[in-house]
């Protein structure tokens, strides 16, 4: 019984901890770029798009679809990166685990 006692303590140190390094994260902000830097996107922990920003020599009406792929392919860069830091957070709080492969925090 005690064996089952220390692994519920641990799980809620872990469960607390993991609330801490989610908080950590959706404070967190990163850019992602498209475009040779001309179209910056931030993105949030959370994976919600905060800013765009977008270098005047593509203002062109003529051209706004290039204009509009370049702005979806920088989210996509910046949400990737806050994937990539997200489970680089998970693998620290996670260390100590041996979780079978494929399984992910939070489940």
């Amino acid at each position: 019984m005690k064996n089952i006692g220390n692994m519920l303590k641990e799980a809620q140190k872990l469960q607390s901890r993991m609330a801490e390094m989610q908080a950590k994260l959706a404070e967190l902000e990163l850019d992602g770029a498209a475009g040779g830097g001309m179209v910056t996107v931030t993105v949030n922990g959370k994976g919600e798009m905060r800013k765009v920003k977008i270098d005047r020599s593509l203002v062109d009406p003529a051209e706004v679809e290039i204009l509009e792929d370049l702005i979806v392919a920088a989210f996509n860069d910046a949400k990737a990166k806050v994937e990539v830091k997200t489970q680089e957070e998970m693998g620290k709080l996670t260390g100590g685990l041996n979780l079978p492969a494929g399984m992910k925090l939070p489940f």
